[in-house]
């Protein structure tokens, strides 16, 4: 069994959804981790489905939930990797603290390699997606110079001329312009925007100022396919 197959075995059997390896040389912040390890959990069908009039008490508790259990996951990834010899390096919420820069963002997103590692594209709401569960999880990456098996970089969205997400956003956050590799994320997307509304509507739903939605991901076609499955 090579390293590739055991580590995602590993990665899988410990809760992830999925997992995939990237090669980041281009992109690291860490010098000499040049892969990256990225996975993700999605979130429970049936909290989504209730996600109408989003966001939802269930919704928070359950993002709070899976960021703890990501970060658990993250560094189980990184003690197997220093276990078998390498360098690694977990970039869990704890590490990575809230100080997310000027455009809301870390220095290496895990979309980031998501989208490197093959796994999926972004949407036009800025999310990462995927076609079997389109923006209904959640991520977490570790960086390593182990020796993987990296996967075929998506560089293009998959979203066509669907503007479902853009519609359901009444911050007016999102611009309907399609991501590819080459643009920065405010280019097609107004963090400002979506971070203005939530703290709004997260107000009027929740009885308290936060800033999570959530309507982009229950309007993705690809979220809808994935909670309407038995």
């Amino acid at each position: 069994m090579t390293l590739s197959h055991s580590l995602k075995k590993y990665i899988l059997s410990e809760g992830a959804t999925e997992v995939g390896f990237a090669d980041i040389s281009k992109f690291t912040p860490k010098k000499g981790l040049n892969t990256g390890v990225v996975f993700y959990i999605t979130y429970p069908k049936e909290i989504i489905r209730n996600m109408q009039n989003a966001p939802t008490k269930e919704y928070v508790e359950e993002l709070v939930s899976l960021n703890s259990r990501l970060d658990a996951l993250g560094m189980k990834c990184e003690e197997y990797l220093i276990g078998q010899g390498f360098d690694a390096y977990a970039q869990t919420k704890k590490r990575l603290g809230t100080d997310f820069g000027e455009f809301n963002s870390f220095e290496l997103p895990h979309k980031t390699i998501a989208t490197r590692a093959g796994l999926g594209w972004i949407g036009k709401s800025a999310l990462f997606t995927t076609k079997d569960y389109g923006s209904a999880l959640r991520l977490s990456s570790v960086l390593t110079n182990a020796p993987l098996d990296t996967g075929k970089p998506i560089t293009k969205s998959k979203c066509g001329k669907c503007m479902e997400c853009r519609d359901a956003c009444l911050g007016g956050a999102i611009s309907g312009i399609e991501w590819n590799s080459k643009l920065k994320r405010n280019d097609f997307y107004d963090d400002k925007k979506c971070e203005k509304y939530a703290l709004k509507v997260s107000e009027e739903n929740l009885g308290k100022a936060d800033t999570v939605c959530g309507k982009c991901i229950f309007a993705c076609p690809h979220t809808q396919k994935y909670i309407k499955k038995l």
